[in-house]
């Protein structure tokens, strides 16, 4: 799969953003090493704590189906009911949550929906971050 065809789910997903709050509408496509996509859209909740960003919502989903290997994932966002403008890079509790399952080779990419995007790793996104070799592995 190539990244723009991994950002074209992610805009597919946005679709699906529950975000009567923010007005700010996420789609996320996750790509496992076997080739299989998740996608997820970011759902809010009336006192925002208890809501979850696209990226999330993929990984959960993956992980809930049994998947714990994974490629890379595109992430788009901007003003619902407007074609993505800006770049949308993943939230601090997201990039820690990817780094729960992901190597610092993870790719990351962020597209405006123009048909280009930004490419970048996870070692990049969240340097020094905390993993389970933290813990003594």
């Amino acid at each position: 799969m190539t990244p723009m065809e991994l950002v074209n789910l992610a805009i597919e997903a946005r679709e699906h953003a529950y975000c009567p709050y923010s007005g700010f509408a996420v789609g996320a496509a996750l790509l496992t090493k076997g080739g299989k996509v998740y996608q997820g859209a970011n759902i809010e909740n009336v006192s925002f704590g208890p809501t979850n960003c696209a990226e999330r919502t993929a990984f959960f989903t993956a992980v809930f189906e049994g998947e714990r290997e994974f490629e890379a994932i595109a992430i788009v966002g901007g003003k619902a009911g407007e074609p993505v403008k800006e770049l949308c890079a993943p939230c601090g509790v997201c990039r820690q949550v990817i780094r729960e399952f992901c190597d610092d080779d993870f790719k990351i990419y962020l597209s405006k929906g123009d048909g280009t995007y930004f490419e970048s790793n996870l070692i990049n996104m969240l340097p020094f971050s905390f993993s389970k070799s933290n813990l003594g592995d």
